[in-house]
């Protein structure tokens, strides 16, 4: 992906809010149907991770394993957002 499209949609992920949330639970096998199915219909969709989601290794791990999950492009990941695009 170029540079000028990944800014633009580092800058749509801005005004988006939120689709899905990453609980306690983590990166669940229902969170990544809920996550596909949203990817499909919008393209650009914004992941919230809680801060009672159990994640050793971080957020970026997370972001690793929605990435690995649905095939998707990490757009972003910033602070508890990660932004995945397809």
């Amino acid at each position: 992906m170029d540079k000028e499209k990944l800014y633009k949609l580092r800058s749509e992920a801005t005004h988006i809010k939120p689709i899905v949330n990453v609980g306690k639970s983590g990166v669940t096998d229902q969170l990544i149907v809920e996550l596909k199915k949203h990817i499909k219909e919008r393209h650009l969709v914004k992941v919230k991770v809680l801060k009672s989601a159990s994640y050793e290794d971080g957020i970026d791990a997370i972001a690793e394993a929605l990435v690995e999950a649905t095939k998707a492009t990490l757009i972003d990941v910033r602070g508890t957002s990660v932004v995945l695009y397809r």
